[in-house]
């Protein structure tokens, strides 16, 4: 084929609808997450990416954020993740630049009595907004915790009903990153007992009992978070979302906590 190939996408567009965002999702990416004991975690993210489109253009050109996510070879840490955006404003005609990073992180936790060790899964997502003067990158961060009704405690003559609960904290730092398994101790501590991926009988009845000495609510999930994250001189901003799937009921219970 002779003479330079079309640009569709760079055509004019007549609608004057400007787009909030527009790209690709779902690309499965190998990274590198930082432990606090300062190791490299290997996981793979599923990856989003996008920009914001002007009204006079037609399309973007979606094969450019595959290309800017490759070309930092096979493997992303956390600074190539929070420079994405910025050149994705390079790479094509936009003001505003989108990415997220969800991925697995893993930590191997030990029994309360037996020591049995087992490896558990929270979901984390790096998320990165960045216009042409400001860039602002937000942790979320998925940890499910049991939680024992203080009601059901106060009423019942034998036992109290419990369940799984899944708490999202949502954080910006303040002026130094906060480490994920940190921000896992911080929540865990906030309900009436964490999870184990192996327990023993002399663990259950340990995490058993611990949970029925510290009864919360889903309010208290929330507030207990968000104290400890008010507290905390790393962080700047929170958001932290409390879910209970209720053991007795079929609908959950949840709470929500923004902080400044």
């Amino acid at each position: 084929m002779n003479g330079e190939l079309p640009d569709t996408q760079g055509e004019s567009d007549t609608r004057n609808l400007a787009i909030n965002r527009v790209g690709v999702r779902g690309l499965s990416f190998p990274v590198q997450i930082r432990e606090r004991a300062g190791s490299l975690q290997h996981t793979v993210a599923t990856v989003s990416l996008a920009v914001d489109l002007p009204a006079l253009h037609k399309g973007t050109h979606m094969s450019r954020f595959v290309e800017a996510l490759n070309s930092h070879g096979r493997v992303l840490d956390v600074h190539h993740m929070a420079g994405l955006p910025a050149e994705l404003l390079r790479l094509l005609p936009a003001q505003r630049a989108h990415v997220e990073f969800r991925f697995p992180f893993f930590i191997t936790k030990s029994a309360p009595v037996s020591g049995a060790s087992g490896v558990m899964n929270y979901q984390v997502t790096f998320e990165v907004e960045a216009a042409l003067d400001q860039t602002v990158f937000t942790l979320h961060l998925d940890v499910p915790v049991a939680t024992l009704c203080p009601c059901s405690k106060a009423i019942s003559d034998r036992g109290a009903h419990n369940q799984r609960g899944l708490v999202r904290l949502s954080v910006r730092f303040a002026d130094r990153p906060v480490f994920i398994e940190e921000l896992i101790r911080l929540v865990e501590d906030s309900a009436s007992g964490e999870l184990y991926s192996v327990l023993k009988r002399p663990d259950e009845k340990a995490v058993t009992e611990r949970a029925y000495d510290n009864p919360v609510f889903v309010e208290d999930v929330v507030r207990n978070v968000a104290q400890r994250a008010t507290d905390h001189p790393g962080l700047s901003w929170f958001r932290v979302e409390a879910e209970n799937y209720e053991s007795i009921h079929n609908h959950q219970a949840f709470a929500i906590i923004e902080g400044p």
